[in-house]
């Protein structure tokens, strides 16, 4: 996937112990991503895709299955609105 993803205007994201935080300034949703510490708040500067910040941060293989999953909850996240893919 050659996909890159920044916050959306108006979106903040947060690392917590269970993963990240998403909230818009504009709204009371909030949105919560399973991560652990697979993804941090760097990742939405969109300078790398998934699969290269997968490389640059060496997730095993063993951590690539939830990857696939990330990719799937990243797009729904930017259907919401609250990232845009580049």
């Amino acid at each position: 996937m050659n996909t890159k993803y920044k916050l959306a205007r108006g979106s903040q994201v947060r690392q917590e112990d269970f993963g990240l935080l998403f909230y818009r300034m504009n709204g009371p949703r909030l949105y919560f991503i399973s991560s652990g510490d697979l993804l941090t708040p760097e990742f939405f500067e969109g300078v790398m895709t998934l699969d290269e910040w997968m490389i640059h941060n060496s997730i095993n293989d063993a951590d690539a299955a939830k990857f696939s999953e990330l990719e799937k909850i990243l797009g729904q996240l930017s259907h919401k609105g609250v990232i845009i893919e580049r």
